[in-house]
């Protein structure tokens, strides 16, 4: 085979995993190029090549090691394989979109449930593959993996059976070097994935947080007994998503599992080392789809929140002085008026607002006078709810909170306020705080788009919802945006550049991705692509009704970053739409706004008790 007609292959990330494939899929005939951000490392591999030993030995040099990503761009890869942690790979699959041409297929060579849709996200379904990988090792220097095990075969396969013969090509090529790959179908992977994924779980959590190694663990018949019950728990979770194992599955993974060395897990590596875990994709996975189908999975869970309660994040909380450190920076941070110091409100009737956004939770503290003292945010779609805790912390030992009020998506789920209410009602307080009588309101969210007409006495009238689907949200501009490569911060200036006036034809995300990638393959501006975006969205709120003759304001966290919205609106309605000051803060503001008014009546009623009592 020349070198013209050898397959390319590029493999992103070389712990043990990524030096066992590179190894021998260049041992099979392949063009391999290898990328590894550190570039002592990647130094070393290119001077001294990769180092196999133990189950497997062998050695090869490599002239291609590159250190970015995008350096691979001239190597036109047919195959892209990612052996990174689940934490890296996100920004790697972003900075790998650069790489992509019709021809390339991308691989998924991590363990974990649905670690395959990381990359699916970025390039398609129809050009992902997922490797179950049934071999490990440690890494002894930077270039050298001691193969601790093989237990064939593993498996590879299209993770839609759009690209069956790309799998089978490769499956036989490292099956061709003695490392057996059975190529599969899209449900016997799904299989798969979930049957070494039990298998990693039982173990993984349990030895980073015992400090056993995996003979330790197995050895000692109290564990045991957990681990028999954490692959139990899965087991159960697994067949309600219609994947069958044979009745002795469970005999089979314990001994399986009592051939475990006397070594540490990755995961529990990474946990010893304090480095970020892959926990969500493990334990954390089965207690996801656990809940889906309302099964308890008590011990995946205590192990999965075990993990990330002694990640560093979690640790700092509880280092003795280290909770006032953050709990005094996020006072300093969120204050409007800087000189003011922890006992400034602490004689105040203060009032609290917390909007519970399917993006961020929003958080504004108001005094009795409506005046705005202290406003935070934080992204809601996080696991971290230790940081959550932190700003509540801050906000009830730096203001005398009387009163408070929660609104938004996660308002039926937060106990931690007197009322609630919608986020229809918040926004509309908070706009007729400073702007009274008739109005209209357009409230662009993260999943969704309100106009709210308000009457002369500042009650909500009516109001108006885009429909279920999340087109035209904040979270479908983010996502196309980040398709196209554009800042967020920037895409507004842009933007305001163009003159282009077409708009996506598709508002369903995954097809305005695949047609946002046919504008960049027509090398269309990025002045233009922004533009467009935003015609999209414009387009879309018009046909949502908005009664004229009265004034129109713009709230939230969308067109707090996207000011260029406002100009296209102004040219669809034909008037001027006005952007409230600080717009993504009104519907907390407007919380805190009714928080205190509710305050007000339950005091002028309770004196009134107490007028009729005397």
């Amino acid at each position: 085979m020349t070198k013209k007609d050898k397959i390319k292959i590029g493999v992103i990330g070389l712990g043990p995993v990524g030096m066992i494939l590179a190894v021998k899929l260049q041992e099979a005939g392949c063009e391999v190029a290898l990328c590894e951000v550190n570039e002592t490392k990647a130094e070393k591999i290119k001077n001294e090549g990769l180092i196999l030993e133990n189950v497997i030995e062998q050695k090869a040099q490599f002239s291609q090691v590159y250190t970015r990503i995008v350096d691979l761009a001239p190597f036109d890869a047919d195959y892209l394989i990612f052996s990174l942690k689940t934490t890296h790979t996100p920004v790697a699959v972003n900075q790998a979109l650069e790489l992509n041409t019709e021809k390339l297929t991308v691989i998924s060579a991590q363990n974990g449930i649905d670690t395959e849709q990381l990359l699916a996200d970025g390039f398609g379904e129809s050009k992902t593959l997922r490797l179950v990988v049934n071999f490990a090792g440690n890494t002894i220097a930077p270039n050298i993996t001691k193969v601790t095990f093989f237990t064939p075969p593993n498996y590879l396969g299209s993770v839609n059976d759009a690209r069956t013969a790309k799998a089978k090509q490769l499956a036989d090529l490292l099956t061709s070097v003695n490392l057996d790959t059975k190529a599969i179908d899209s449900f016997e992977l799904l299989k798969r994935t979930w049957e070494k994924t039990l298998l990693n779980s039982s173990l993984s959590a349990l030895c980073g947080v015992s400090r056993l190694t995996m003979a330790e663990a197995m050895a000692d018949k109290d564990t045991v007994e957990l681990i028999e019950q954490v692959i139990a728990e899965g087991i159960e979770v697994a067949e309600a998503e219609k994947i069958k194992f044979p009745d002795d599955f469970l005999r089979q993974c314990m001994r399986y599992l009592k051939k475990g060395g006397d070594h540490f897990p990755s995961l529990a590596v990474d946990l010893i080392n304090n480095r970020p875990t892959e926990i969500d994709y493990f334990n954390g996975k089965i207690v996801e789809y656990g809940r889906k189908h309302y099964i308890r999975t008590s011990l995946n869970l205590a192990f999965a929140n075990m993990v990330k309660a002694m990640t560093n994040k979690n640790i700092i909380s509880r280092i003795p002085g280290a909770s006032g450190d953050i709990t005094r920076k996020i006072f300093e941070k969120g204050l409007i008026n800087k000189g003011a110091t922890s006992v400034t409100y602490k004689n105040v009737d203060c009032f609290l607002g917390i909007d519970l956004g399917s993006s961020y939770a929003k958080f504004t503290v108001i005094d009795d006078k409506y005046n705005p003292l202290f406003r935070y945010f934080l992204p809601t779609m996080t696991n971290d709810k230790q940081a959550f805790k932190n700003v509540m912390s801050a906000i009830t030992s730096n203001f005398n909170i009387k009163y408070s009020c929660a609104t938004g998506y996660g308002r039926k789920h937060f106990t931690e306020t007197d009322i609630v209410k919608t986020e229809i009602n918040c926004g509309a307080a908070g706009v007729s705080q400073h702007f009274k009588g008739e109005k209209n309101i357009i409230d662009i969210g993260g999943e969704d788009i309100k106009i709210i007409r308000c009457d002369k006495d500042n009650n909500v009238e009516n109001f108006y919802m885009n429909d279920k689907c999340a087109a035209g949200t904040g979270s479908f501009l983010a996502e196309i945006a980040e398709r196209a490569g554009i800042n967020i911060a920037d895409m507004s200036s842009l933007a305001s550049l163009s003159m282009y006036d077409k708009e996506l034809n598709s508002f369903c995300t995954v097809f305005a991705k695949t047609e946002i990638m046919n504008w960049i393959f027509d090398g269309m501006k990025l002045e233009d692509i922004s533009r467009g975006i935003y015609n999209s969205i414009a387009n879309k709120v018009a046909k949502m009704r908005l009664d004229p003759g009265i004034p129109t304001y713009m709230i939230g966290g969308v067109i707090a970053h996207h000011p260029f919205l406002k100009d296209l609106l102004n040219e669809k309605f034909n008037k001027d739409i006005k952007i409230i000051d600080t717009p993504q803060f009104v519907v907390s503001y407007g919380a805190a706004v009714i928080a205190k008014n509710s305050f007000s009546k339950e005091k002028i009623s309770s004196l009134e008790t107490q007028t009729l009592n005397n």
